[in-house]
């Protein structure tokens, strides 16, 4: 009994402690140098020691280079968000590992949480060296509407612009597509931490005539104390009931089938949550009963997840018998002296050494990844064309599924290059490690995989077999123009009677 108070006591007074640090917090806290120093030192010696792919694409002659003109770049003092955007991301980059990636502290995310903060007002949709307006935070500026095309901001033509901003933000190999879609989702969240704020921007844009014109714009500042009235009025007004679950539910996946029942629309967005395995049956032998013929897979905004789920579902429609990978392995089996600054540590130990075993080239592997050769499913296989919508965001399992059913007939992808990587990328487990006295985190993948028949080393995201871009007139109007694209040909295909799979 005495046990449980003490434990009760310790938990309220962590809680106490951790409210109180989290209402104290100032983003403008600055760290001296030999503290930010210890915190870059303790990375370097975690990502040396235990991510298993740090030279992948980076040899360690290059990454040395880096750790060191990080290190030695570390000024007098920082703020933690300095610190993370100005140190730790850029060095991070250099791995090209689409898992590792920075954080902030879990005071800062609190602090931030519902604030609106000063940035540059203009949001964009770019792809390649385009900058489309797709959103303006300034309401009163009519010059910049949807679609207004820009070409430089501050005098940075937008082609040096993507490619710094591509310069802090991570990726498996060179597949930067999907850093589009971020900076397309919150331009002006990272061209304020990578470049700053200013009072006034330069922005050059093209008139109606396509000529470039140079006009200025103001900083966006969010109405003085407009937060706190927010704050009070939330605490004033009753809450609004959370969604059913099961609306929730169907932000995750869905199945939807046409009132001609010629097409299914099946839109998955994770491999971690949305009762997959019950969906997957129920769906696969609703297109069955209905006799769908064509079904399209929306991969789009699948990040990954669960590599079970990715698997289950490659056996509903795969033609082929597969493996989820040729290699599997961590470089060690546990965490060792860093357990103690990465989330979760004494956990992961366990599962490493329960789920790997070392090998003779000194590695641990994950066998039943490497060795386990999956059937297609009998009952309720999806034998019908299948059209998989991809770009920058399918990313890890979702790659997986991805190269393992590429090229089989009546299986097409469509859309764009994934973000995920096609030779391989590392994952699995994905725990944070917790710098001490920043409190930033950078996610520590800790197995590497490479592909089922994997193509060579190049760095490339898995590439669609046919290449549906942005369309600038589709943007406009607000149409998904690769939905469109596919739609289109399962019409024109049902017109002329095609059997045979999606032309060229």
């Amino acid at each position: 009994m005495n046990k449980i108070l003490t434990a009760f006591v310790f938990i309220v007074c962590c809680t106490l402690i951790s409210c109180a640090v989290s209402k104290n917090y100032s983003p403008a806290k600055k760290f001296p140098q030999q503290a930010l120093r210890e915190d870059f030192q303790l990375l370097k010696n975690i990502l040396e020691q235990k991510h298993p792919s740090l030279y992948w694409y980076t040899p360690k002659d290059s990454m040395d280079f880096y750790f060191e003109k990080y290190y030695r770049s570390i000024p007098d003092s920082m703020t933690e968000q300095q610190f993370a955007w100005h140190i730790l991301a850029p060095m991070v980059d250099k791995i090209h590992c689409g898992h590792t990636s920075v954080g902030s502290s879990k005071a800062y995310r609190k602090w931030v949480s519902g604030k609106q903060l000063p940035s540059f007002p203009l949001y964009f949709k770019v792809w390649n060296d385009t900058m489309a307006v797709s959103a303006n935070l300034n309401r009163t500026d009519s010059l910049f509407k949807r679609g207004t095309l820009v070409t430089s901001v501050n005098g940075v033509r937008n082609a040096a612009q993507v490619k710094k901003m591509f310069d802090y933000l991570p990726e498996d190999g060179y597949a930067n597509n999907v850093n589009y879609i971020r900076m397309s989702a919150n331009f002006p969240y990272y061209h304020r931490n990578i470049y700053g704020l200013s009072k006034k921007y330069k922005v050059t844009y093209l008139d109606s005539t396509g000529k470039e014109k140079t006009t200025e714009i103001p900083l966006f500042t969010p109405i003085k104390d407009s937060l706190k009235k927010d704050s009070i009025h939330r605490k004033l007004l009753p809450k609004e009931p959370k969604p059913k679950k099961s609306k929730r539910i169907l932000t995750l996946r869905s199945l939807v089938i046409d009132s001609n029942n010629v097409m299914g629309t099946m839109q998955l967005n994770s491999f971690s949550k949305g009762r997959l395995r019950n969906f997957f049956r129920r769906s696969f032998k609703t297109l069955k009963e209905k006799n769908i013929n064509n079904l399209v897979l929306d991969l789009r905004s699948n990040g990954g997840g669960k590599v079970w789920a990715s698997t289950l579902l490659t056996r509903y429609i795969s033609r082929n018998a597969f493996k989820v990978a040729d290699s599997a392995y961590t470089i060690s089996r546990g965490l060792g002296k860093y357990s103690q600054y990465i989330k979760g540590g004494w956990l992961n130990n366990i599962e490493m050494l329960f789920i790997s075993s070392k090998r003779k080239d000194g590695l641990y592997h994950l066998g039943m990844l490497e060795r386990k050769l999956y059937k297609p499913k009998t009952k309720n296989h999806y034998n019908g064309k299948v059209y998989v919508l991809t770009n920058g965001p399918t990313f890890s399992a979702s790659a997986l599924f991805c190269n393992a059913v590429k090229s089989q007939n009546g299986i097409t992808l469509l859309g764009e290059e994934t973000g995920g990587g096609w030779h391989g990328n590392s994952g699995i487990m994905i725990p944070d490690i917790k710098l001490p006295h920043s409190k930033n985190t950078v996610r520590l993948p800790l197995y590497r995989i490479v592909q089922y028949r994997h193509v060579p080393k190049t760095g490339s995201g898995i590439i669609p077999d046919i290449y549906v871009g942005t369309n600038y007139d589709a943007l406009l109007k607000g149409i998904d123009y690769k939905m469109k694209v596919v739609r289109d040909i399962i019409i024109n295909n049902q017109e002329s009677g095609v059997n045979s799979q999606m032309p060229d």
